[in-house]
């Protein structure tokens, strides 16, 4: 295995460890991908994160075809594979089964401009993907539009999804989008926020385009 192959496919355990010891997604809900080239890297399906090799993870063609890996890819591959088609900038995925974004999608509520947060998902809001079943083609497109001009959304009854350029960035983004769901989740106790204006969400977004980079 080629060293960098290598260590891309430690980078998704790395990721996938995070989703579990952090309780972002319990057990072994959800899943992690990253862009290698042409294919895809992506944890397997049923196997404990805990246990994982970089040998365990799935590598995978665009058309879902398993060129590596002794186990089954993740059920929802063809989430992931559209996403890095209709995303040429994305280079890692993480989708969780976190407790406060699924709460809202259950609820088929987006995330609305209350924190000037929302904009590091790349928009004034983050949408609620239409539902269908998990692992599908049909889920798969839902996602790619409730993404358009987003990097993060809600998957109706299921939980979220989020892509950065790489997998590392990805596993951020879906924190960021835990942290915001839990506010708005608790100021929706006391009552309905206030919310931003296009105009200045417009501003945050802009700023977060080039955050945490040298000018």
């Amino acid at each position: 295995m080629a060293e960098r192959h290598k260590s891309l496919r430690e980078r998704v355990i790395a990721a996938a460890l995070d989703l579990a010891a952090s309780g972002l997604s319990p057990q072994m809900s959800g899943n992690v991908s990253a862009r290698n080239a042409e294919t895809i890297l992506i944890t397997p399906s049923g196997i404990p994160y805990t246990g994982l090799a970089p040998d365990d993870i799935s590598e995978i063609a665009m058309d879902g075809k398993v060129l590596a890996g002794p186990h089954a890819p993740s059920s929802e591959w063809q989430m992931h594979v559209a996403i890095y088609e209709a995303f040429p900038e994305a280079g890692g995925i993480v989708h969780a089964h976190s407790d406060f974004a699924t709460v809202l999608a259950v609820m088929k509520r987006e995330i609305p401009p209350f924190h000037y947060m929302v904009a590091v998902a790349g928009g004034s809001n983050i949408r609620v993907a239409d539902y269908a079943t998990f692992g599908t083609a049909v889920l798969a497109r839902n996602a790619v539009a409730a993404l358009d001009g987003r990097r993060a959304c809600l998957l109706a009854h299921h939980g979220q999804i989020a892509f950065g350029e790489t997998v590392e960035a990805a596993l951020h983004l879906a924190h960021e989008v835990e942290t915001l769901s839990a506010q708005y989740w608790r100021a929706l106790q006391i009552g309905t926020p206030d919310l931003l204006s296009d105009e200045e969400m417009a501003v945050n977004v802009e700023k977060f385009r080039t955050y945490g980079r040298r000018p």
